[in-house]
C-alpha cells in the first residue's frame, strides 16, 4: 500500500491548503450557528455536542442549552443532574459530565475565561487535542491543526496515508503530516473546510470526488480506491445484553434510581434494573403479582445491543424501598433521563 513519502508533499503545501480555503468560502457550510461566533464557550459546546452525533440533531440541543446555560459560569454553577437532564438523548453522557467539570474548571482555575492557546485548552478536562485546535482556530486564529475522524479521512485519503492508526505511532505521524499542511493565513477557512469536506463531500461511503477541490492532488482518488483509507484494523466487538426493568408507579409517581457516574448512561436516572426476570420479582416481594411485562426495548448502543424488558407496577402503596427515589411524572421534563427510557414513560 502506497506510504506518505510517495505523496509530493512540497505540492500539497503549496495548493492544497489554498484549494480547501477557497472552496470552503464558495461552498462550504456558513449558517450553522456555531459559526457565526467567536465566543469560545459557543464553539466549544458545539464541537463536545458533535463528537458522535450529526449536525442535524445537534442543532436543536445546542439552542436549548445555549437557553439554559447561556455562558460558562451559568453551567459551572448549575447542578450536574440540571446539565444531565438538558443533555438526555443527546448520548455518550460522559459528554454532558466532562462538560461540566470544564466549565468548573474553567471558572476555578482561569477565573471564567477560556485560556487562548490550544495546548492550555487541551489540559481541560473532556477537551482532546483535536477540540482544542479547532476552539484556538476559531476563537483565537491559532495555527493548529484538527484531527477528528471526517479529517483523518480526508487527509489519509489525499496523503494515501496507508499506515494502520490503530498504531498510536502511525496517528502521531498523521499528526505531524496535518501540522505542515497548515496555512500562514486563512486558520479559520481552512479549519472548517476541512470539516466541511469530511462531512459532505469526502465521505465514507460512495464519496464525491468529481465535486472535490483537492481531486487533483489527492492520492486515492489516483488510485480509485477512497474506501481504502482510513486504515485501522483494531475493530469495536459488538456484544448483547439483556435486562429487566422494574417500572413501579404509584398514583401519579414513578420508582427511578441513579446510575453510577461510571458506564452506561452514567448518572442518569434509570428505572432499576435487573439480571433476571426472577431477580426483579424478588426485588418486587409481594408486590410482584400484579406486574405486568411491557414491549421490549432494543437499544443499540457502540458496544452492544441492549434488550430491555420493562416490567410495569401498579402500586396502591408506596413500598419503603432503598436506594431510590418517588419521582412525579410532571417532573421527569427536569431531570437526566436516558431517551429509551423517556419515550416510555411518556406512553404511559
Amino acid at each position: 500500500m502506497p506510504q506518505p513519502r510517495t505523496v509530493d508533499l512540497a505540492r500539497l503545501q503549496t495548493e492544497f491548503a489554498p484549494r480547501v480555503i477557497s472552496w470552503q468560502h464558495q461552498h462550504g457550510r456558513h449558517q450553522l450557528p456555531w459559526q457565526r461566533t467567536r465566543d469560545p464557550y459557543r464553539v466549544w459546546l458545539s464541537e463536545i455536542m458533535l463528537q458522535q452525533t450529526q449536525v442535524s440533531t445537534v442543532l436543536g440541543y445546542y439552542d436549548r442549552f445555549l437557553q439554559r446555560f447561556p455562558d460558562v459560569l451559568a453551567l459551572a454553577d448549575a447542578p450536574l443532574d440540571d446539565v444531565l437532564a438538558a443533555w438526555s438523548g443527546l448520548g455518550y453522557y460522559s459528554r454532558a459530565r466532562n462538560l461540566h467539570r470544564c466549565a468548573q474548571a474553567v471558572r476555578d482555575e482561569h477565573r471564567g475565561s477560556f485560556p487562548r492557546a490550544a495546548a492550555e485548552l487541551e489540559q481541560l478536562p473532556g477537551i482532546g487535542r483535536s477540540t482544542a485546535a479547532a476552539i484556538a482556530a476559531f476563537c483565537f486564529s491559532e495555527r493548529a491543526a484538527i484531527l477528528d475522524g471526517n479529517v483523518k479521512r480526508v487527509l489519509t485519503r489525499v496523503l494515501g496515508f496507508g499506515h494502520d492508526l490503530a498504531q498510536s505511532r502511525h496517528e502521531r505521524e498523521l499528526w505531524a503530516l496535518a501540522e505542515g499542511l497548515l496555512p500562514a493565513e486563512g486558520i479559520e477557512s481552512y479549519t472548517q473546510g476541512l470539516m466541511d469536506l469530511g462531512a459532505t463531500l469526502c465521505l465514507a461511503r460512495s464519496p464525491s470526488c468529481l465535486l472535490c477541490p483537492v481531486q487533483p492532488l489527492c492520492r486515492a482518488s489516483a488510485e480509485s480506491r477512497p474506501d481504502a483509507y482510513p486504515v485501522k484494523t483494531r475493530k469495536l466487538k459488538r456484544s448483547r445484553r439483556e435486562n429487566w426493568w422494574l417500572w413501579a408507579e404509584h398514583e401519579d409517581a414513578v420508582w427511578l434510581t441513579q446510575r453510577p457516574d461510571t458506564g452506561v448512561w452514567g448518572g442518569l436516572f434509570s428505572l432499576p434494573e435487573f439480571a433476571t426476570l426472577d431477580a426483579l420479582h424478588e426485588a418486587a416481594g409481594a408486590h410482584g403479582s400484579a406486574a405486568v411485562a411491557q414491549p421490549t426495548i432494543e437499544h443499540a448502543l457502540t458496544h452492544f445491543d441492549w434488550v430491555l424488558h420493562p416490567i410495569k407496577l401498579p402500586l396502591e402503596e408506596a413500598p419503603r424501598w432503598s436506594g431510590g427515589q418517588w419521582v412525579r411524572y410532571e417532573r421527569l421534563p427536569d431531570i437526566g433521563l436516558p431517551a429509551p427510557l423517556r419515550k416510555l414513560l411518556s406512553l404511559r
